[in-house]
């Protein structure tokens, strides 16, 4: 499991040999890699203000990371667990989720730089809270889609009692004439025998040697019958008493239930072609959104903890998860300067409660980016 983390420090003399000395180290022990993120200059305005958008953003950043997972997860469930088609399509502006993150570039057309940092925090939340909702509305009409057909399906292909007959029964199977019909009889393969002996007693008006057994399956057959409509009710009365299940059945009723399943099927192909397109174009959309609201994070966090004139280096930190605890203590030590006061023992960033590393403090400037959302392959 990997760990990345969006550090940031001031660009003093210190700091700067700190970050150099860091990279040799890494790049010595394979601890880490290391990399510039890059975050254009932004509009400041006022401490007030800074603080306000700090606090919009905290809560921004944990509802967009909650439709990220629920966007992958809807993924996963409409194409069926496939691993392959998830990949394919969980990606950020065309290339896979790591290579976006280590290679973020600005969006300026989307979110311009001269607009005021509450501005893009609203852009931003507006995006999100939209996606959200839609992602609702469209995961709902294609479930309901879905469950229909699933519920028409296991009535085609369940059990006798519940089954439809469309497949079994034939109209010359059938006798429906001024006087006569065709009943159709559940009965248990241990009952065979027994039905074949008293079916024609069943009622006085049953035709003699009617019965044919249309099909079976483990656990009984289906017969046809032929009696005049007028002992229908009497045939079923006496039927159950001795265990024989009389299935209501209409042709007409039968060939609608198939027309009925067809048209699902085709409905859900084109909802399905639909709602992957959606999620794949709406997932490249939040998840962009999310990155660009990290680097908002860094950028206001940086001004707020080192002050004006904007003078900060912002860095992604990638590390194996095992290794992170070693990196923490070799931060720490290295950037010590910064804040002599902040401890070293708050090490653990494994969790993955979202907002965890950023509610820790250190001497740098530390933003989480939880993995468990980049890894969705």
């Amino acid at each position: 499991m990997t760990d990345l983390w969006l550090i940031s420090v001031p660009l003093d003399k210190t700091s700067l040999t700190s970050v150099e000395k860091l990279k040799r180290t890494i790049a010595k022990t394979n601890q880490a890699s290391c990399c510039k993120f890059s975050i254009p200059d932004l509009k400041v305005g006022i401490l007030d203000s800074l603080l306000s958008v700090s606090d919009d953003l905290s809560k921004l950043d944990t509802l967009t990371e909650s439709v990220i997972k629920k966007t992958h997860q809807c993924m996963r469930e409409v194409m069926e667990q496939s691993t392959d088609k998830v990949m394919e399509n969980a990606l950020a502006n065309g290339v896979d989720l790591m290579s976006y993150v280590t290679k973020f570039q600005w969006d300026k057309a989307k979110y311009p730089t001269a607009l005021p940092l509450s501005s893009l925090v609203d852009i931003l939340n507006k995006d999100v809270s939209q996606m959200e909702t839609e992602l609702k509305s469209r995961a709902a009409a294609y479930n309901s889609v879905k469950t229909s057909l699933q519920s028409l399906e296991h009535k085609q292909n369940g059990p006798l009692q519940t089954r439809s007959l469309n497949d079994i029964v034939k109209k010359e199977d059938l006798v429906v004439s001024e006087y006569l019909t065709t009943l159709l009889v559940l009965v248990n393969r241990g009952s065979y025998l027994q039905w074949e002996r008293t079916y024609e007693s069943l009622s006085e008006f049953v035709v003699p040697r009617s019965s044919r057994k249309l099909y079976e399956d483990g656990e009984g057959g289906v017969f046809s019958v032929t009696l005049f409509k007028r002992a229908v009710c009497e045939f079923k009365a006496k039927a159950q008493e001795s265990k024989f299940t009389v299935r209501e059945y209409s042709f007409d009723l039968e060939e609608k239930r198939q027309q009925e399943m067809k048209q699902l099927s085709v409905h859900k192909k084109e909802q399905y072609g639909t709602f992957v397109r959606w999620l794949k174009v709406n997932f490249s959309e939040v998840f962009v959104a999310w990155i660009h609201l990290k680097a908002l994070r860094v950028f206001v966090e940086s001004v707020v903890r080192y002050g004006l004139p904007v003078n900060y280096q912002a860095l992604l930190l990638q590390t194996d998860r095992k290794r992170s605890k070693k990196l923490r203590e070799e931060l720490s030590s290295l950037f010590m300067h910064l804040d002599p006061t902040a401890t070293a023992s708050k090490t653990d960033v494994s969790s993955d409660i979202p907002g965890l590393c950023q509610q820790e403090y250190f001497s740098y400037i530390c933003f989480h980016i939880n993995t468990n959302v980049l890894e969705v392959s």
